[in-house]
């Protein structure tokens, strides 16, 4: 009997150190006309998380992934594959990029979720077809729409067999957020949509979001719809004590209204709002001191950390990161070495950015103001390789003046990362000995620029 029991504890402890091994889920199987063999990317829900994978001639791949994350997509260009995993999972997807629908199929250990989630964007699909006409329904018509999806995908959740309790559950309220979702985005996409800028909901359309605990930490991490609801909120509680206080960071305003939050919410907040606007910030260390003692994600941390490094190395008067033989559309190369002598001011922008565009026409106004100046206008594009002919296009058609250069590595360019640029567009002035002017300058929509200009006696 002690000899048998000595063998099951021994196979038991295998047992156990072998499952602890597996903290990764693969995927794998064949996506048929895809274009290009990196066309193929799996990217978590909530964007922390992106990787291209590697597709064979035949449309074969095979991958595997160690996050701590549930929640993906599977995009080649064109087609979402919703994925839900878990560690140890093994699925295969399979499906012809040119018969999507017809042909997509999900199997595999720990595929269960995942084709549950095809049936409930199915019925998305099928309720609102391809475009946004649903937003210029009046209201009673427009929550009757979503009523309806809310409860046909309740009624497929229920109904879909060996899904797991505790994920059921987690799935029922999310599918209430899409709801109360789709409420909140309501009167701003109706004005757009609709044209009609005055335009406000009646008293009694959010009834159902007043209710709403907006402190659920556990639901900020596993629902989407729930953190984009939440982060609103909070956001608007940042721009009216911002308002009311006469505060210029938003940063310190966003730490106040987060004060009595719970921990993960106000870490997820803060994160998202530091990694994009701490450059924007009017005096980054307060808001990074600030930044530090309210969160406690040391991931997190050390990010913003990161970040501050590179700003302080941007600093008024420091010696500017360089950009190296950036392609000249004009012809050859131009490197930031070769236009010593003058002040250069530069635009970091990308063919996909709509504010981008939107900046083009001022700046082709200061470009002709300043003809002829101690100055350069130096267009940095990021797009990538595969845009190329889409960014040539676009200095033609859009008559872009001064010099249009492209990065040679998109985001991961060493010029755009050594300025800690996370979003675009971005503006840079540097000065005639290549030292930093300022490593966020005013867009040229904005007429602090001009004063800027002039300032400089060119």
């Amino acid at each position: 009997m002690k000899k048998i029991f000595i063998i099951a504890l021994a196979t038991s402890l295998f047992a156990c150190k072998k499952e602890a091994l597996i903290d990764y889920a693969i995927i794998s199987g064949s996506v048929l006309n895809t274009v290009g063999s990196e066309s193929l990317s799996i990217n978590a829900m909530d964007r922390s998380f992106t990787k291209t994978l590697k597709v064979a001639e035949d449309g074969s791949f095979t991958d595997t992934l160690k996050t701590k994350l549930n929640d993906y997509v599977l995009y080649d260009g064109q087609n979402p594959v919703f994925l839900y995993l878990n560690a140890g999972d093994n699925i295969v997807i399979n499906y012809d990029v040119k018969d999507f629908s017809n042909t997509l199929k999900i199997t595999g250990d720990g595929s269960r979720i995942s084709n549950y989630l095809i049936a409930k964007r199915a019925i998305e699909t099928d309720k609102l077809g391809g475009n946004r006409d649903f937003f210029t329904l009046d209201e009673a018509a427009y929550k009757e729409l979503f009523d309806q999806i809310a409860n046909s995908q309740i009624e497929t959740l229920e109904k879909t067999a060996g899904l797991p309790q505790d994920y059921v559950e987690k799935e029922r309220r999310n599918i209430n957020y899409f709801y109360l979702n789709m409420l909140s985005d309501y009167e701003s996409a109706h004005k757009y949509y609709t044209r009609k800028q005055t335009f406000k909901v009646s008293e009694g359309f959010l009834t159902e979001l007043e209710s709403l605990d907006y402190d659920n930490g556990d639901d900020y991490e596993a629902s989407q719809y729930y953190k984009k609801i939440v982060n609103s909120y909070y956001n608007r509680k940042a721009g009216e004590i911002a308002r009311d206080q006469q505060l210029s960071s938003g940063g310190l305003a966003l730490i106040e209204a987060l004060s009595t939050s719970n921990q993960k919410i106000k870490n997820g907040i803060l994160f998202n709002y530091a990694n994009a606007n701490l450059v924007r910030e009017r005096d980054p260390k307060t808001f990074y001191d600030a930044y530090m003692v309210n969160s406690n994600n040391e991931e997190h941390k050390a990010k913003i950390t990161e970040i501050l490094k590179k700003l302080t190395a941007t600093n008024v008067g420091a010696a500017s990161p360089k950009f190296i033989n950036y392609e000249n559309n004009a012809g050859g190369t131009t490197s930031l070495d070769d236009l010593k002598g003058k002040y250069v001011y530069i635009d970091v922008w990308a063919t996909w950015c709509g504010p981008c565009i939107r900046e083009i026409p001022a700046l082709k106004k200061i470009e002709k103001q300043f003809h002829g100046k101690n100055i350069e206008f130096v267009s940095i594009s990021i797009d990538k390789k595969k845009d190329y002919d889409k960014w040539k296009k676009m200095i033609v058609d859009k008559d872009l003046g001064g010099i249009q250069l492209l990065a040679d590595n998109d985001w991961k360019s060493s010029f755009v990362q050594d300025y800690g640029i996370e979003g675009i567009p971005r503006f840079i002035l540097i000065d005639p000995n290549g030292n930093i002017v300022s490593a966020n300058a005013p867009r040229p929509s904005n007429p602090s620029l001009i004063s800027m200009i002039e300032n400089l006696e060119i």
